[in-house]
């Protein structure tokens, strides 16, 4: 490019990427077309003159109105995936920078059950903290769970009412959603009961020990409950790695005191506020983030600030990532620029809010319940494994019972994360059971039995399934047919496919990625004889070409958080 545009091509990136048409497609010259006012094909023919054929790339053609299309040699590509045939446990190219990622996700409310609000955000932050942790970088999830606040005197309330001999007890045989609507409607009827409420969280605050142990006995049942979602859910969350907002109250006074001296925040009306540059509310006026407020209480910016500080002093994060509802986007985007502006947030971290959209019934509604409440997330993950054990019974009745139960087990949670996953984390999705636990098109379910397929050729050979192994040599790969040679393209794929999620934040595309792998392996298959190859040399290569098309399948489910059976 630098030939044949001179300085007209200075920063230009010339954005090699796979395509439908070529190995590999350049589309650069259609916006330097713009710059230089010339034809894009024109400019597309002056590149592609300067090309000269090399080891990695044998052709270079221009077609359409501009697009440069390039040919890799078998050769390398065949060289190429040798070399990295059985590594899929960690990249050939590790990060230039190590970095330290902290992912804000999950955060449910502590004594209450989590519904189906909290599926994305639990969901997509395990997916990102997997993909990034791979890549090579450090990372720390925060569960930044509700465990403050004036909930809680009403809750305890109610503890002490049932009786504190029969509060555990109750506390277990009883739904947590269940509990908190009775102290709800107990707080919302009851005078006498809402008095004693607010008095409780006086003490609350003030570390009475009583109502602390009575708050800390909820808090270890809440976190009981979560473990168990999080453990069917398959999903990485400790309770190590719970940081509620009762952790950042200690800090909180020292903090306003310390903002308001520094002038960076200020009385208004009571309250103590960050004024921000470029923040205006509907009625013109600037819209103020209150660090406490005029009843000296504090909310949720100061507890996000608070975070912020610890996770940056603390934990020395380089990268902050908030995977939160696309509606709390004017909130974090205030807290970040009060953040910078204070000083917490230095030139080299980013903060970044990751939102998502809802979860909508077939009739594109926020998905509830027949009786208009949230769907419980416990309640969807049971329907889940009873419908996926419906499927895997009609596909394969041979299956025993605890081997039935155990890939049902799979194939539904998988079938509920890879929904998610597969969409674009931005745009609301529709919750479809028929759709998500089809083993056709897009699903889990489809790239699940394509790995449990593969396996089954390795046993037909009485080999063991296939297994990662950087250090494994295997037979020199052949691309003897069209379709062998698509299916190395796509393998050699994975890593920058990987590489892509942690650049961009969007799972989506690693499972485009694992859907057009399997559809690859499919057409390869169909046509190109595995066990009874023509050739010893064949039928090597193609078990090869099997079994590392396995090991991406089985690899990449994974940093979705799904598990691969090896039968179905």
């Amino acid at each position: 490019m630098a030939r044949a545009l001179g300085s007209a091509a200075n920063g230009v990136d010339p954005a090699v990427r796979r395509s439908d048409r070529a190995d590999y497609q350049i589309n650069a010259a259609l916006g330097l077309a713009k710059v230089l006012r010339r034809p894009p094909r024109e400019v597309a023919e002056s590149i592609a003159a300067q090309f000269e054929p090399d080891e990695i790339c044998e052709r270079i053609e221009v077609s359409g109105p501009g697009f440069i299309n390039l040919t890799v040699r078998d050769e390398y590509l065949a060289q190429l995936l040798s070399a990295e045939l059985l590594r899929v446990e960690a990249p050939m190219v590790a990060p230039s920078h190590q970095e330290t990622v902290v992912i804000d996700y999950s955060a449910p409310n502590l004594s209450k059950e989590m519904h189906v609000g909290h599926l994305r955000s639990t969901i997509l932050g395990d997916a990102l903290a997997r993909v990034l942790s791979w890549q090579g970088h450090r990372v720390i999830a925060q569960n930044h769970i509700g465990d403050w606040g004036t909930p809680f005197g009403m809750l305890i309330e109610h503890l002490i009412d049932l009786g504190e001999q029969a509060a555990a007890q109750e506390l277990s045989l009883r739904e947590l959603g269940q509990f908190y609507q009775q102290a709800r409607v107990k707080f919302d009827s009851e005078p006498t009961f809402s008095e004693r409420s607010r008095q409780r969280v006086v003490l609350l605050q003030n570390g009475d020990p009583k109502t602390t142990e009575l708050w800390q006995l909820l808090v270890e049942k809440s976190k009981a409950y979560f473990s168990e979602i999080y453990r069917r859910l398959g999903v990485r969350l400790e309770e190590a790695d719970i940081r509620g907002e009762s952790f950042y109250i200690p800090m909180l006074p020292a903090m306003a005191a310390d903002l308001e001296a520094q002038g960076v925040a200020r009385i208004d009306a009571g309250a103590l506020c960050i004024f921000l540059e470029g923040f205006i509310g509907r009625d013109g006026e600037p819209l103020p983030l209150m660090v406490r407020k005029k009843d000296g209480g504090f909310g949720y910016a100061a507890t996000d600030l608070a975070a912020i500080r610890y996770r940056t002093e603390v934990l020395r994060a380089d990268r902050l990532l908030y995977v939160m509802g696309a509606t709390q986007q004017q909130h974090l985007s205030m807290v970040f620029a009060a953040a910078r502006k204070i000083g917490w947030l230095g030139e080299s971290v980013r903060a970044e809010h990751v939102p998502f959209g809802s979860v909508l019934g077939l009739d594109k509604k926020m998905l509830k319940t027949r009786s208009g409440e949230s769907v419980k997330l416990i309640d969807l993950l049971d329907e889940a494994e009873e419908r996926a054990e419906r499927v895997v019974t009609q596909k394969n009745p041979n299956l025993d019972g605890e081997g039935r139960a155990r890939i049902a087990r799979l194939v539904g949670i998988g079938a509920v994360k890879y929904a998610d996953l597969s969409s674009d984390r931005i745009k609301d999705y529709v919750f479809d059971w028929d759709r998500m636990l089809a083993l056709e098109g897009n699903t889990s379910p489809y790239l699940q039995y394509a790995h449990a397929r593969i396996c089954s050729i390795f046993r037909k050979a009485n080999l063991d399934p296939p297994k990662s192994d950087p250090d494994d040599t295997r037979a020199p790969v052949l691309l003897s047919k069209p379709e062998e040679r698509a299916l190395a393209l796509e393998l050699v794929s994975f890593e920058p496919a990987v590489r892509l999620v942690c650049e961009s934040l969007q799972p989506h595309r690693l499972a485009g990625y694992l859907y057009t792998l399997a559809g690859r392996f499919s057409a390869f298959y169909e046509t190109c004889a595995v066990l009874k190859a023509e050739t010893e040399e064949l039928y090597r290569s193609r078990l090869a070409l099997s079994g590392a098309t396995a090991l991406r399948l089985r690899k990449g489910l994974e940093l979705l958080g799904i598990q691969a059976p090896e039968r179905m």
